[in-house]
């Protein structure tokens, strides 16, 4: 692993041994946010499939229903039947935040509280398997956007999982195992400085002691 291009100071090595640490502790925390992440993730994605097992079928339903309503009815009848639909509904979008990510949250309101206005017709001239298609397609929408709203939720939660798990690699890979390479070698270049210095003052002091020694031989000749 390749160390970081510094001096080797003891300055320096704390410097490091600092670094090293903040590194170690975002590391956890960026581990704990991707396992959670891909906890929530999970739910999501399950919760995803049973939405769109509901969905897929309450539509297929509305159009078996529909389809039975356009074979006994004509195509002008039905048109004027569903031209002017009684109920109208709004949907307003927020945001929450779930471990760093905003997630879309939809909000609903109708016009009436009545669940009978989703019909804009009366009953005289029209076929019962109409109703029933308008009733299964009301019955689903709240599962549509509940569906939508999940399937845009696991999109951002899944690259914000892709994001930290590239940081934790980048941590755990690169940075940490340099800083650990780096405060080694700052180490042992200071351990080696440290017997150079011994050994020089070794050789002085021996040197000084050899002076003297033959000083004192000289005062006594």
């Amino acid at each position: 692993m390749a160390r970081l291009n510094v001096n080797p100071t003891r300055m320096e090595l704390t410097n490091i041994k600092g670094k090293l640490k903040t590194a170690k502790k975002g590391h956890k925390l960026l581990k704990d946010k991707r396992d959670e992440l891909m906890r929530q993730f999970i739910e999501l994605v399950r919760e995803n499939k049973d939405l769109r097992r509901q969905v897929e079928a309450g539509i297929a339903e509305a159009n078996a229903h529909m389809a039975v309503a356009r074979s006994v009815m004509s195509d002008e009848a039905l048109n004027v039947a569903l031209m002017l639909p009684m109920q109208e509904m709004s949907l307003e979008v927020t945001e929450k935040n779930v471990m760093s990510v905003m997630i879309p949250v939809f909000e609903t309101k109708f016009k009436t509280a009545d669940a009978n206005d989703i019909y804009s017709y009366g009953y005289a001239f029209t076929s019962s398997d109409l109703d029933d298609a308008v009733k299964a397609l009301s019955d689903i929408m709240p599962l549509m956007l509940r569906l939508a709203e999940v399937e845009k939720s696991c999109q951002l939660m899944a690259a914000e999982i892709e994001k930290t798990r590239r940081r934790v690699n980048a941590l755990e890979h690169v940075m940490i195992p340099q800083y650990e390479e780096t405060i080694k070698y700052i180490r042992m270049k200071l351990d080696e400085n440290d017997r150079s210095t011994t050994t020089r003052l070794m050789k002085v002091k021996d040197m000084m002691l050899e002076e003297a020694h033959h000083y004192s031989e000289r005062e006594v000749g």
